[in-house]
Formats: structure tokens, sequence, C-alpha cells
């Protein structure tokens, strides 16, 4: 059976408060919401979801070894470094990002920057996972967390490189 033939026929519309959803350690602070992803879909070529950033956060600079990465600014401002070159986050911007992309996402304003996250093939919603905690919709913001010891071992493990120390 191929990989199309397994979601043949198969449907899933997400509400904003449905699906897990994790709060995320330093720097980005804020909370990733997985909204489609293969357990879901029956699909493992892409996952997606949003990203919160909160405000004067970032998520460090890293890049994917195997996987392309499209992100859409849907709302808030901040601005995002691909190789090294700045490029303003408005609503609306898109952005694709091949493998070995370094690319790093600032918010360096007053509101949450929230992002619109596509990856191929899925795995971006484990690693949220994997480092966050829990979150309910409509929770508090937790005091900031620092990311787990092994971090490095997780970003690597689930296809990561290139990722900042900061």
């Amino acid at each position: 059976m191929s990989e199309l033939d397994a979601c043949r026929g198969h449907a899933v519309v997400m509400q904003p408060d449905e699906g897990p959803s994790y709060w995320q350690p330093k720097p980005a602070n804020g909370y990733s919401s997985p909204k489609l992803f293969p357990e879901l879909t029956k699909f493992n070529g892409f996952s997606m979801g949003y990203q919160s950033i909160a405000p004067h956060s970032n998520i460090r600079a890293h890049s994917h070894t195997d996987q392309v990465e499209l992100q859409i600014c849907f709302s808030g401002r901040g601005y995002v470094l691909v190789n090294g070159k700045r490029h303003e986050l408005v609503p609306g911007t898109a952005c694709f990002i091949g493998p070995d992309v370094t690319h790093e996402i600032f918010n360096d304003r007053e509101e949450d920057l929230v992002q619109l996250w596509v990856i191929g093939p899925a795995g971006l919603e484990d690693f949220f996972k994997t480092i966050g905690r829990d979150r309910a919709h409509g929770d508090t913001a937790p005091q900031n967390f620092d990311r787990p010891d092994d971090v490095a071992t997780i970003e690597r493990d689930m296809g990561f490189d290139q990722t900042a120390a900061s």
C-alpha cells in the first residue's frame, strides 16, 4: 500500500482549540500547537501546526538535515534570519526553507508572533512534544523554563543540524 493509499478518502479538520499543545522552553518561550500530523492524517509526508513565540523571545538558529519547512507569519511581527540575512515578518509573509538552510526567528515586539509551519517529512511535532510541557488551551503561561539538558542529542536525533548553543 502506498502512502497516498493509506490516507485516500481520509480527511481531518481541526479547530483552534483542538489537538495537542506544548509550552516551549527558553529562548522561544510561548507554545507550539501541532494540528495535522501522521497520527491523525495517516500521511507521513508532512505535518502542520502553529508556534507562538513570546514577546522578546526567539527560536534559536538551526537547520534541518532532511526536511523542507514552510513558515507563514500568521499574526504579530518580528524577523527571520535566513543564512544570516534579515527578513521582516508581517502577517502573510511566507518562507520556504530547504534542507541545511540556517534560520532563526525573532520576536522583538510586545505581542506574540505566531507562525504557521508545515514540514516534510513530518516530525517537528515530536520535537515540540519532547522538549515542551503539556499545555491546555487557555492556560496561563508558566514561568520561562530551561530546555532539557540533553537537547543537543534530541535535536540531532530528530534531524536538526547547525543548532546554536544559546
